[in-house]
């Protein structure tokens, strides 16, 4: 059917062409796709080679969060995105695009994403795909030197995705892994096809410079009272290893480091980006701790010490915001992000059989905890397939 332009939209082609490239570039990717289809004089702005430059670069520091949730393996793959410039959810629609290399049956996994680029685990073939929904480009990720890994093999807090500037068709797919005794550094490269692993050695400087954006920490491993983190700079030379301690109180005993399942797990242990969320939970009531229903009772913001061998406070939730979030659960999952100063969290609980999703994000130079409204996602019936934090979709 032909999309026919109505009163509203030929209005707003008549406002100054300054205001509409201002309004324009602060659209939603799908949004500024919508008007892209109704109209002609739109179009011709979004062309524009400086509309273009200034829409990548300000949606390449934005920050999205992507869910994939699904009911059947034979449920078409869809991405479902949300941003805080728009009010609703969107639908990044992924399953032509990957018929080609998915054979029927499999499994899917989503891992991460950036950019344009978009990365799944197939745990029956135990292969990785990317796949870029702007040029509907799919490409198999050959198996790294430890060979092919099934989805319980990566760890959210180890890898680390990175798109190439815009029109680039490049990425770059990093993660940590204990090979022995020995923290190792994979890295794949999309232009030359080719995986390549570094050891990384001890860090033997006093300080570990961080906090100017440009180093990547990976997570190796996490235990209860010690991790392994490679750091690594933007040229991938030489990652060091730190291994920060954890001091802190341990009230039960017990903890889940990424996904916290049971009653008897009271400490959730969420890594990323060189930083630690601990999620404090227990039951509101004797009926609920018979039933395995949890509460968030607290959490807290830790982060890589001056020397990185200890994990340092950073901050608390304060407890009106843990009003706020205080839903029961029984299950619960979640992943930690840096970008632009800020601090991003994801917790996503299930109770009976229905999932919620709370955003907090803690703005490092004003020392500030938000919780980031979400509209609602009905996702009752489905099974989580994967949740990741990236930056925007650009304009090709």
């Amino acid at each position: 059917m032909e999309n026919r332009p109505n009163s509203t939209t030929v209005g707003f082609t008549l406002l100054p062409s300054e205001l509409i490239h201002f309004i324009i570039l602060r659209l939603a990717l799908p949004d500024i796709f919508h008007l892209k289809s109704v109209n002609k004089f739109i179009t011709s702005v979004i062309s524009d080679q400086d509309f273009l430059r200034d829409y990548n670069l300000r949606s390449s520091s934005s920050t999205w969060l992507f869910v994939y949730k699904k009911r059947w393996h034979r449920d078409p793959v869809v991405i479902h995105g949300f941003t805080r410039s728009s009010e609703r959810w969107f639908k990044v629609m992924i399953g032509d695009i990957l018929k080609p290399v998915i054979p029927p049956g499999e499994d899917l996994y989503f891992l991460t994403a950036s950019g344009n680029f978009f990365l799944f685990a197939l745990n029956c073939s135990r292969e990785v795909v990317s796949v870029n929904p702007m040029t509907k480009k799919v490409q198999k990720v050959p198996h790294s030197p430890l060979g092919p890994r099934g989805t319980s093999s990566w760890r959210r807090s180890g890898i680390k995705l990175l798109a190439g500037p815009p029109g680039s068709g490049r990425f770059r797919f990093l993660f940590a892994e204990m090979v022995g005794n020995s923290p190792t550094l994979f890295e794949y490269d999309s232009r030359t096809n080719e995986w390549k692993s570094t050891v990384a050695r001890e860090s033997v400087v006093s300080r570990i410079e961080n906090r100017d954006g440009d180093r990547i920490f990976l997570s190796a491993s996490n235990g209860p009272r010690r991790s392994v983190v490679i750091s690594v700079g933007p040229d991938m030379n030489e990652p060091v290893v730190v291994q920060p301690v954890f001091s802190g109180v341990v009230e039960d005993g017990e903890l889940a480091v990424g996904f916290s399942w049971g009653s008897v797990i009271n400490r959730l242990h969420i890594y990323g980006d060189g930083r630690m969320l601990i999620v404090r939970s227990g039951p509101d009531s004797l009926d609920d701790a018979n039933q395995g229903i949890r509460v968030v009772k607290g959490v807290e913001l830790w982060g890589l010490g001056p020397n990185g061998r200890q994990w340092a406070f950073v901050s608390r939730v304060p407890n009106g915001l843990i009003d706020e979030i205080k839903k029961p659960y029984g299950v619960m999952m979640g992943c930690l992000e840096e970008r632009e100063g800020t601090i991003g969290a994801i917790l996503m609980s299930n109770f009976e059989g229905v999932w919620d999703i709370i955003w907090l994000s803690f703005d490092i130079e004003k020392s500030k905890w938000a919780l980031d409204p979400l509209p609602e996602f009905k996702m009752q019936g489905s099974n989580m397939a994967g949740v990741t934090f990236s930056s925007g979709l650009t304009i090709c």
